[in-house]
């Protein structure tokens, strides 16, 4: 008894002594692990360097857990390091499950709010690498996990007791391509980074604009952090470059911000600028731009930052010069002069190395992570408050003001002013600066009934694509909107509704999210001054997903109530059958988007595909091995075939498999990459083809349909973007594949691939190429001159950057079967046509068109009156074959489900034949 008394004793005593050691344990170093620090010059670490590195700090310290969050698109784990006191470790699901309920504000009083702030930690993300070639980001992000891990301090040791630091790597296929790309060469001072290819499979740098789309892997990973598991209160996205002539952009952002926003999230934002800007003054780091000293905005949706403050977390971004390749700070004028954008100039540098970049990084995540500590309850109720704020408004009467709103009211005292007293009229000037009292009258004329916001919207079964309404149900699941189903059929206004019906409320703390995903953005007339050019949004200016989906819904506008469940996983999938008991065929509706899945995987099979004419439906003439095959096709399409007894007759098209050659280039292009995404998820054969294939001819034996997306073709000889010749260190294969599309050699390979019966699918810019044929296609948006020329019409005039614009459908035409006779169009100061008189006579069909003064949907349309009477989207016949023209982005970042079957069918229309079925 005593010896085992005496063994404990020195075991705790062992122990004790041990402790310190191990509190105390090191930190392997990034120079220790890679042999060099992570801002050398002329040297980057590759993501499996990375990976095993933080494995390593893992392992070491107490501080750390290391958490895979998903696979890559190319299949490499995805890590979260969470970063925080050992003790926090300990209670770490306590910790995050404070975050989600003052973030989601459901059920909480204030007091209890108050309570779990007190109790909490602050949360705080920093990602790196979302962006390959700004290879500061994942350069940063190494050195601040050693940084957090191995500092003792009593700055980072209190950071740590209050703060709890996810740490994410954003993109590590893109590293591990950029890097190795960057190191292969063995003379360090010659080391450049060539692109071969997109440093993200599918979307490149695209990988920044899906975040309230959520289709990449990647993108997929972070949003389930960072809206269901975390929801952290600040949310920090680091990128590159800098403004010219300084060092970094920081917040606070320029105008416009959206309407939807609470007040705390851009006050926050403002506040962790001034942080930012104090300890980069204490730390001697000058060059800090903020506000409208450069182009980042709050109005856009989509980011990796932007997306966060729909979701009243405060997002911020870093915009940072330096390359691991020595370079200057050029000297620029204007960023000499200190100002409310850049209090503290930097002086134009002879040599600026990497390291001052990871040391600047360092220092504003230290000055965030500060701020984080320091205002820890602040920012944990400050996020329930937003929330709470969100639910509370969508709860009751609430009018959002809108700047189409004002700019129309301004209007009606302008008018009323005029008519009282001429002198009036014209004091008022829109958005450049009224600032006069007007009488309450006009206040209350903003507060129409039915400018209200809506309390919820219900998406009910009974749409021709309710597959499609429920992939957009699950998108916004997945970014954290609360979804409701109908267990029976309901009535609200009159209207009486199926159960299966979803219901999204609009009282939930992502309110703002929500709003902004069923209804139009409205977004400023913004000029450089009265009369002037606009000044560019970041972005999009509208992208409003339930219309680019083409999702059907009801908004509506009063509180509204029935057998509603709440659903606690993703939406379901409406089931797939097949109904019926004919033997004869059967019928797949070509309203459904996933149908064109079924037609691929049928064809592969050695089925018949049919559509009859005129509706376009789709039929399967039943032979001995169909039923087995449309089984296994409806499965994995999820959609519903009808038997049928008899067999169609009259006019049809017979489908024939595709041979589909997808336009890219060296380097990559991110229209092609989101369109090879699009392929592969709808089952679409298909290979890339370079320029140098084209140009070699015999096109027709290889393929069947060429596309060409955006940027694919110029009337230019030498685009923007495009490799002029093969850098030296490039890699053979890629070697063999530069060039470009070109009038002289390629051009004339078209035109004989299309004579011969082969299909050109053109969108956006590459619509040029009719111009380049001789069809009569003419410019619609020009403007005549008084010498009698025409020239295109100026920016003062007519202005629509990325925004949803509604044209009308012939829905008759093959290449439109399927589709509503109006439909909304991602359009982005794209192409609109003329038809010249001839065109007809040249089988020129207008497939597509504006009819109206007014097709803005969603976003800002400059002058939009001109649009009137333009064609949208065309066919031409060249020779056996056919010339498709999209001037719209109908397949923009993979988002507008809503016009997609215009390019699928597009893609067998021009090879399928004529036939009458007896």
């Amino acid at each position: 008894m005593k010896f085992s008394r005496i063994r404990t004793l020195s075991g705790l005593l062992l122990l004790a002594l041990a402790l310190p050691a191990l509190a105390q344990r090191k930190i392997t170093s990034p120079k220790e692990q890679y042999g060099h620090n992570v801002g050398d010059d002329y040297f980057l670490s590759t993501y499996t360097q990375f990976e095993a590195y933080v494995k390593k700090v893992a392992q070491e310290s107490d501080r750390m857990k290391l958490v895979s969050i998903g696979k890559s698109e190319e299949g490499r784990e995805e890590y979260m390091a969470i970063v925080t006191a050992p003790e926090n470790l300990k209670n770490l699901s306590r910790y995050q499950e404070i975050s989600r309920r003052l973030a989601n504000a459901e059920g909480l009083t204030e007091a209890q709010a108050r309570e779990l702030a007190r109790e909490g930690k602050a949360v705080v993300w920093i990602d790196g690498g979302l962006h390959a070639t700004e290879v500061l980001g994942a350069a940063q992000l190494t050195e601040t996990i050693y940084q957090l891990n191995s500092r003792t301090d009593e700055e980072t040791l209190r950071i740590l007791r209050d703060c709890i630091v996810l740490l994410v790597h954003a993109n590590p296929d893109g590293q591990e391509l950029v890097s190795s790309n960057y190191m292969r060469n063995p003379d360090p001072t010659k080391r450049r980074y060539v692109a071969e290819r997109l440093y993200q499979k599918y979307t490149g740098h695209d990988n920044n604009r899906d975040f309230y789309m959520n289709t990449q892997a990647e993108t997929r990973n972070m949003n389930r952090q960072i809206y269901i598991d975390w929801i952290p209160q600040i949310l920090y996205n680091h990128h590159q470059t800098g403004p010219a002539g300084a060092v970094l952009f920081c917040p606070p952002f320029r105008d416009p911000f959206s309407y939807y926003f609470e007040p705390q999230a851009m006050i926050g934002l403002d506040q962790i600028g001034a942080a930012m800007q104090a300890r980069f003054y204490q730390e001697n780091k000058p060059g800090a731009v903020t506000k409208g000293g450069a182009s980042y905005s709050v109005w856009y949706n989509g980011g990796l930052r932007t997306t966060s403050h729909y979701h009243n977390i405060l997002g911020l971004l870093t915009e940072t010069i330096g390359n691991p390749t020595p370079m200057n700070i050029p000297f620029v004028t204007t960023r000499q002069l200190p100002n409310s954008t850049l209090p503290f100039p930097i002086g134009p540098r002879q040599t600026w190395h990497f390291q001052q970049s990871v040391d600047y990084s360092l220092t504003a995540n230290y000055a965030v992570l500060d701020f984080a500590s320091k205002h820890r309850a602040d920012l944990l109720f400050n996020i329930y408050k937003m929330g709470a704020n969100n639910i509370e408004k969508g709860n009751r009467d609430h009018w959002t003001m809108l700047p189409s709103r004002i700019d129309w009211v301004n209007e009606q005292v302008r008018k009323d002013r005029a008519a009282a007293a001429g002198e009036e009229a014209g004091r008022f000037s829109g958005n450049f600066g009224n600032t006069a009292p007007v009488a309450m009258k006009y206040y209350e004329m903003l507060r129409k009934p039915e400018w209200r916001d809506p309390r919820g919207f219900i998406i009910s079964p009974n749409q021709p694509d309710f597959a499609t309404a429920i992939k957009f149900t699950r998108i916004l699941q997945e970014l954290g909107l609360t979804a409701h189903r109908a267990t029976a059929a309901f009535t609200v206004n009159g209207k009486q509704y199926p159960a299966g019906s979803i219901i999204f409320k609009s009282a939930q703390a992502f309110r703002a999210h929500l709003l902004d995903m069923f209804e139009p953005q409205d977004h400023p007339n913004e000029f450089r001054y009265a009369g002037g050019p606009p000044i560019p949004p970041y972005d999009s200016a509208g992208w409003t997903l339930a219309f680019q989906m083409g999702v059907q819904f009801d908004r509506i506008l009063d509180s509204f109530d029935g057998p509603f469940e709440r659903l606690t996983s993703l939406a379901p999938l409406p089931a797939s059958r097949i109904e019926g008991t004919g033997s004869a065929g059967y019928i797949l509706s070509h309203q459904v988007n996933d149908s064109f899945k079924a037609i691929n995987l049928l064809l592969a099979a050695g089925e018949e595909v049919y559509w009859l004419k005129p509706t376009g439906d789709i039929y399967v003439p039943a032979k001995a091995s169909t039923r087995k095959n449309l089984e296994a096709a409806v499965q994995a399409s999820g959609v519903t075939a009808r038997a049928i007894a008899a067999k169609p007759t009259g006019d049809a098209l017979k489908l024939k498999p595709l041979r589909i050659g997808l336009w890219d280039t060296v380097g990559g292009s991110m229209p092609s990459g989101w369109t090879r995404w699009l392929l592969e998820k709808f089952n679409f054969p298909f290979e890339l083809v370079y320029p140098p294939t084209l140009d070699q001819g015999d096109l027709r034996s290889k393929y069947d349909v060429l596309v060409f997306v955006t940027g694919a073709i110029s009337e230019r000889s030498n685009p923007r973007g495009m490799p002029a010749g093969a850098a030296p260190d490039m890699l053979p294969e890629w070697k063999a594949r530069v060039g470009q599309v070109s009038a002289e050699k390629t051009v004339p390979q078209l035109r004989k691939f299309m004579e011969s019966g082969g299909t050109v699918l053109t969108i956006g810019s590459s619509t040029s190429l009719a111009r380049m044929l001789g069809l009569p296609v003419a410019n619609h948006l020009v403007e005549k001159l008084p010498n009698g020329t025409e020239r295109p019409l100026p920016q003062d005039k007519y202005y629509v950057p990325g925004s949803l614009l509604q044209a009308s459908i012939d829905n008759t035409n093959p290449l439109a079967y399927g589709m509503p006779e109006k439909a909304d169009f991602y359009f982005s100061n794209s192409p609109v046509f003329s038809l010249k008189p001839e065109a007809a006579l040249q089988n020129v069909k207008p497939v597509a068109w504006f009819p109206t003064k007014s097709p803005l949907r969603s976003g800002w349309a400059w002058g939009q009156h001109y649009l009137e009477g333009g064609v949208a989207v065309a066919e031409a016949q060249v020779g056996e074959g056919k010339l498709l023209l999209y001037g719209p982005e109908v397949l923009f970042r993979a988002q507008p489900h809503g016009t997609f079957k215009l390019f699928f069918n597009g893609l067998y229309y021009g090879t399928a034949e004529s036939i009458k079925l007896n």
